[in-house]
């Protein structure tokens, strides 16, 4: 006769110090045969019906991709040639605009505002097919739409930041370029995204918004560093200029994917030992002492 076993986890309470609280217990679901759970996992159909938090997650991707390409893009405003101040100008742009709207919609959708973030978490794992397909269309609608309030709000003949290739920059370089920091993007998110990973102490959203501003200090004199098809997608739309166009689709998707499988195969971290977990809650519940101790001697 098997003995049933309780596990107990210590939580650390800023008042009481630590404690221990049983874990909840397992909830039995009814079993789904194997072809059926396949085919849910593979494409999350059921997530359509069933996830009453989807529609959040996609008007959070609309919002938070609409906002990106009105703000970043809004930040090319002006600038007629890649000089020195202009590329660091927008670079920091991009970067602190991404940043900004992960923090405020990562929470619920996980803040990719990217197709070629989202095809990376796809082929990692992370998010369904079904999902992931309409992720790529809120992106899309929501960078349409925000190339469009900036156009109306910006006297006639500005660019809306549109992406081109420099002169002397083949289709064939482009797309190299576009997929190379495409892969280094993604494989930040993915670093700084990692559960396992208890290393990670600083801000998961500036990691981020720092690769895109490396990546565009590289890349925009070359290619505009777009590494986001949907912030490409929604100025050639409003602007009908599709030249070169699918260079910015297939280098990011090419990237992102790339990254995803890199990270998922050869980068991802173990999953932390018990010992492990228990040295961080110690040392979160000493950071917390710690501010507190702060806050009270300054009367804050």
């Amino acid at each position: 006769m098997s003995e049933e076993k309780r596990v107990y986890v210590k939580v650390c309470s800023s008042d009481e110090g630590e404690s221990a609280e049983p874990a909840p217990e397992p909830i039995n679901e009814q079993p789904l045969s194997m072809g059926k759970r396949t085919l849910q996992t593979l494409c999350g159909a059921s997530e359509v019906s069933s996830d009453q938090t989807l529609w959040k997650c996609l008007l959070a991707e609309f919002i938070g991709t609409a906002t990106l390409v009105l703000i970043a893009c809004g930040s090319c405003y002006g600038v007629t040639s890649p000089t020195s101040e202009a590329v660091v100008r927008i670079a920091f742009g991009f970067g602190l605009a991404v940043a900004s709207v992960a923090q405020a919609v990562g929470h619920i959708s996980g803040g990719h505002l990217n197709p070629c973030v989202t095809a990376g978490m796809l082929v990692a794992g992370n998010i369904s097919f079904v999902k992931g397909f309409f992720y790529v269309c809120s992106q899309c609608i929501g960078a349409i739409t925000g190339a469009a309030i900036l156009q109306a709000l910006t006297p006639a003949g500005f660019g809306l930041g549109a992406t081109s290739l420099a002169k002397d920059v083949t289709p064939l370089m482009g797309f190299f370029i576009e997929a190379t920091i495409s892969f280094v993007l993604v494989l930040t998110v993915f670093g700084a995204t990692d559960g396992n990973r208890l290393d990670v102490l600083g801000s998961v959203p500036l990691a981020i918004g720092l690769s895109i501003t490396v990546c565009h200090l590289f890349a925009i004199p070359l290619t505009g560093a777009s590494m986001n098809p949907a912030r490409t997608f929604g100025p050639a739309l409003i602007l009908q200029n599709f030249e070169n166009h699918h260079i910015y689709w297939l280098g990011p998707l090419l990237g992102g994917i790339s990254a995803g499988l890199v990270y998922r195969y050869a980068f991802s971290a173990p999953k932390p030992t018990v010992d492990e977990l228990e040295r961080a809650a110690r040392m979160c519940c000493l950071a917390k002492m710690s501010g507190k101790e702060v806050e009270a001697s300054s009367g804050i």
